[in-house]
């Protein structure tokens, strides 16, 4: 969801939109995914590696926890639940379930999309995990621990009345986007395209937070609201978004979504991907994205 660097606030308001948008403060949330009422991390098989299995830092085991950079606004990766203090998600679920393999507790520091690489590297957190595509860019800063691949996706009014189902379609229309994510690159990248064949150009708004660039296509101020495909499918899915929405087209360029850890923490990219493996190994990794409704708008990577 995150091609690019995005987050900030709660869901609320986005997902019922009868409230204002959010912002980098967190309001609360509606409801859990599509596929699972309750938004507890799942729990790791009997056969799972215990932290001795899997080498975990020195400092880590020290720490006694694991610190993970978080937007946590981006449903259903990473958003509050109804109480507005408590991260859930798929994102989520899987920092848990990793931390539990490390034999440590798991912490989400909520961190704006647009600054969270720079948090990790002046280490006011361990990890992100954030929904965050894994560009040549990005890798020039953090290394990756790729997870899913997730394609990016756009969500329309019901009846699709532009008739929009891939990018080139949005020439000339107006598009609600994230500031900082994959999303606002491949719209610029298109208009680039667009304005080389002599075409009029998207019109793009971007907003610090993903939930309030989708209450703009609630409010019926934008033709189209880009985002990624799990986040384009958890909006549809809503019971309160019923009737309203539809997903154009199918998921546009699916590329790997990744783990950020500093460039010199080998020993814990190490650990992260022992872990990644063994939940791919017994199951974890699907149940937690079959629970979150996101079976079918993500690529598993084994």
């Amino acid at each position: 969801m995150r091609v690019s660097i995005p987050r900030a606030a709660a869901l609320a308001g986005a997902v019922l939109f009868l409230v204002g948008a959010c912002s980098s403060a967190a309001t609360p949330a509606p409801t859990a995914a599509p596929s699972a009422a309750a938004p507890s991390a799942a729990a790791p098989s009997a056969a799972a590696p215990s932290a001795a299995a899997i080498a975990v830092p020195d400092a880590i085991k020290a720490a006694g926890k694991l610190v993970w950079c978080v937007d946590v606004s981006y449903p259903p990766e990473e958003f509050y639940a109804a109480d507005g203090t408590t991260a859930q998600g798929s994102d989520v679920d899987i920092a848990t379930e990793i931390g539990k393999r490390f034999g440590v507790t798991t912490e989400i520091d909520n961190t704006g999309f647009d600054g969270i690489i720079p948090a990790l590297t002046a280490k006011k957190c361990d990890l992100i995990i954030s929904g965050m595509n894994d560009t040549p860019e990005r890798a020039k800063q953090v290394d990756f621990v790729d997870y899913l691949k997730v394609g990016q996706g756009i969500l329309v009014p019901v009846g699709n009345p532009k008739n929009i189902k891939t990018l080139q379609d949005l020439s000339g229309k107006t598009v609600a986007v994230q500031l900082g994510t994959t999303n606002k690159d491949a719209l610029d990248a298109e208009n680039v395209t667009l304005k080389a064949a002599g075409k009029a150009p998207i019109e793009i708004q971007t907003f610090q937070a993903d939930t309030d660039a989708f209450q703009q296509l609630a409010l019926g101020r934008v033709d189209a609201f880009s985002t990624d495909s799990p986040v384009v499918a958890y909006y549809n899915a809503q019971p309160a978004n019923a009737g309203k929405y539809e997903v154009a087209g199918t998921p546009i360029s699916p590329i790997p979504i990744g783990i950020a850890v500093r460039k010199d923490e080998t020993a814990l990219k190490a650990a992260v991907t022992a872990a990644l493996d063994a939940m791919y190994a017994d199951g974890s990794m699907k149940s937690i994205v079959d629970k979150w409704g996101m079976t079918n708008a993500v690529v598993f990577l084994k």
